[in-house]
């Protein structure tokens, strides 16, 4: 899709605006409330003074918490992703560093291209960044795949895994999970509207396993007929 010069002011303004529950961040992440609660009271505290418990997460916190849960998910202690986020704020001079650069997981260490650093670096290389900057070979390190990065920003969260189609990008569907554009609340309103898989993906002119999988994403048994799973 084409995004206009218009369009792209909006979502930019979007993406420090408060706009995703805890809970819904939670699930996105598939970890738990406390897990979310504890990265802000901790590991992100410096760069967050103005949130107040239980407040919405912005665009840019909701990405970073995506990054705390896939490096928890690998065994990362959430002691050392903190000092990887202090290390890569501090370094890039960056408010939200998970969100504006790419990082890389490999074991229980979060990674940085060298080149972030320095420009002019031979590739290849890496700075272990919850480590104060060790290098490595960048051929030993994995790649957090979930993410696509955009305008210097991790732009496309594939919410379940790169394969997933259903993604949440402050671009299209005002920052909702979507598919293809289309907001998976929309495409679970049509199914407890009583429609089925083929009309809904006839409709918006989506492939019908790309429909299953928003609707699924939303909670929708589909070995039972319109019913809603809660």
């Amino acid at each position: 899709m084409m995004v206009s010069v218009a369009q792209k002011e909006l979502w930019r303004q979007r993406l420090h605006i408060p706009a995703y529950q805890v809970g819904d961040a939670a699930r996105y992440a598939q970890i738990s409330r406390k897990t979310v609660a504890e990265w802000h009271a901790k590991g992100a505290r410096k760069a967050l003074p103005e949130r107040q418990l239980g407040a919405a997460l912005s665009y840019m916190q909701l990405i970073e918490v995506a990054v705390v849960a896939a490096a928890r998910k690998a065994g990362v202690s959430l002691k050392d992703i903190a000092a990887a986020r202090a290390y890569a704020s501090e370094k890039l001079n960056s408010t939200f560093p998970f969100a504006e650069h790419r990082f890389k997981l490999n074991g229980r260490d979060l990674w940085l291209d060298y080149k972030e650093f320095e420009p002019g670096a031979a590739s290849g290389r890496v700075v272990a960044a919850n480590r104060g900057g060790q290098l490595a070979w960048e051929e030993i390190v994995g790649r957090l795949e979930q993410f696509e990065y955009a305008e210097g920003l991790a732009l496309r969260w594939h919410l379940g895994g790169k394969k997933s189609p259903v993604v949440i990008d402050p671009r299209f569907a005002f920052g909702a999970p979507s598919v293809e554009g289309v907001p998976t609340w929309a495409l679970k309103a049509r199914w407890l509207a009583g429609d089925t898989v083929f009309e809904i993906a006839d409709d918006y002119a989506l492939p019908e396993w790309v429909v299953q999988s928003a609707l699924e994403f939303e909670g929708i048994d589909l070995r039972q007929p319109n019913t809603w799973v809660q």
